[in-house]
């Protein structure tokens, strides 16, 4: 099916979308221009919410959005990133203990000020692509603190990885989830995965001999402990000494991994590292492509180790991951089945998850591929704590380049 689509022609739509309505999107609704920064919540009507709080996750991925356009697309998004990087400097940065808090409010008061790890590696993520995108030396300065925040306060020494949460004076917290959904565990795949893709991103432009290290370190825990060597999915839970707390299958994180994971090592730079990471890499890709794709080529959500579904729903952001993880797979295994998903994939985005009446896509979708609205699911909506550009925008500038190498 895919071989009448030429990667001229599939890049040319992939930058349609990106620069016509991804990033338009946030720049039109988003703005908050009475209180700065940017509104915490727009409905699926594009209702502004403009006492919503903020999350650092949301706020610290705009960043990287913008900055990544800025360098990749035009300079002219360097206004966008420049306000979210003000955003967060001015209104999440702790001035007492350092560190990113988790939620300010409309106003830009700390709500919650635990530095849940996650969002301290989203904003080295952004702020080092800031930094590739303008130079701005106080940006790399910022990553480099929270770098060393991470490896003196979450970093386990016995065990290796790394602890979910901290208090706000870096101090033990009892409960350290990410979410209400999730377990509350001292070590999770997420919080590791977004760790991976933060440090990958801050080599790119601090080659440090310790970061190095810690990376080095990071992946071979993610490869022996994370992800399960039998059935090449990620574990998602577990206590400090790596002993899994679930069965759960996370098919939008085991698709986004296999890319991230091949993407950490090729910067690490070690040759067996790598070859494991590649190899590994096309085993998720093919566990994902058995197991979780529909007949319209997106992929369900969620299901436990017995194949059962938890969650069989659409979600946004994991159609995304599956065209770059896909196309991954296929570029390192020459098999053109890969592709072919990778292709399927994205026919389905355009056919059913932009949302071609306000702009942006929808967040979430039921299996027969109709969108959720925010009556049936609080989590549908067009800007919320998790609903951002990053993942939409990053699937087309990780295509565009791979498509036109």
């Amino acid at each position: 099916m895919t071989a009448a689509v030429n990667n001229i022609e599939w890049a040319a739509r992939l930058e349609k979308e990106v620069a016509e309505n991804i990033l338009p999107f946030w720049a039109r609704h988003a703005v908050d221009l009475e209180n700065g920064g940017f509104y915490g919540k727009i409905g699926c009507d594009l209702k502004i919410d403009p006492q919503a709080p903020r999350a650092a996750v949301i706020n610290t991925r705009i960043l990287w959005t913008y900055a990544a356009a800025c360098r990749l697309i035009d300079h002219r998004y360097r206004d966008m990133a420049d306000r979210a990087w003000n955003y967060i400097v001015d209104k999440f940065w702790d001035p007492e203990h350092g560190g990113i808090y988790w939620t300010v409010d409309y106003l830009g008061q700390a709500v919650s000020r635990r530095k849940q790890i996650y969002a301290q590696a989203f904003a080295i993520y952004a702020m080092a692509e800031y930094f590739r995108a303008t130079g701005n030396p106080a940006s790399l300065e910022r990553a480099k603190q929270l770098y060393r925040f991470i490896e003196a306060h979450s970093y386990d020494p016995v065990h290796k990885g790394y602890i979910e949460a901290c208090a706000r004076d870096w101090g033990a917290l009892e409960d350290m989830r990410l979410s209400e959904k999730d377990l509350n565990s001292p070590k999770s795949m997420n919080t590791h995965l977004h760790i991976l893709e933060a440090y990958t991103n801050l080599l790119r432009v601090w080659r440090d001999p310790g970061l190095l290290a810690s990376q080095k370190e990071l992946l071979e825990a993610t490869l022996e402990y994370i992800v399960d060597q039998r059935t090449a999915h990620f574990r998602m839970f577990f206590d400090n000494e790596w002993n899994s707390l679930t069965d759960h299958i996370s098919y939008g994180h085991d698709i986004e991994g296999s890319w991230l994971i091949a993407e950490a090592a090729e910067v690490v730079g070690d040759a067996a590292l790598l070859d494991r990471a590649r190899k590994l890499a096309v085993r998720m890709a093919d566990a994902v492509s058995r197991e979780a794709v529909d007949q319209d080529g997106s992929i369900f959500y969620e299901a436990n180790s017995a194949g059962v579904w938890i969650d069989p729903n659409k979600h946004w952001w994991a159609q995304a991951e599956a065209v770059v993880g896909f196309y991954n797979a296929y570029q390192l295994s020459g098999e053109e089945r890969f592709r072919d998903l990778s292709y399927r994939a994205w026919e389905f985005i355009e056919e059913k998850v932009v949302d071609r009446t306000h702009g942006e896509w929808h967040a979430k979708l039921r299996p027969d591929g109709t969108p959720f609205q925010e009556h049936e699911d609080s989590d549908a909506c067009l800007v919320g704590p998790w609903k951002c550009p990053y993942h939409n925008s990053r699937v087309c500038y990780e295509m565009i380049e791979r498509l036109k190498d």
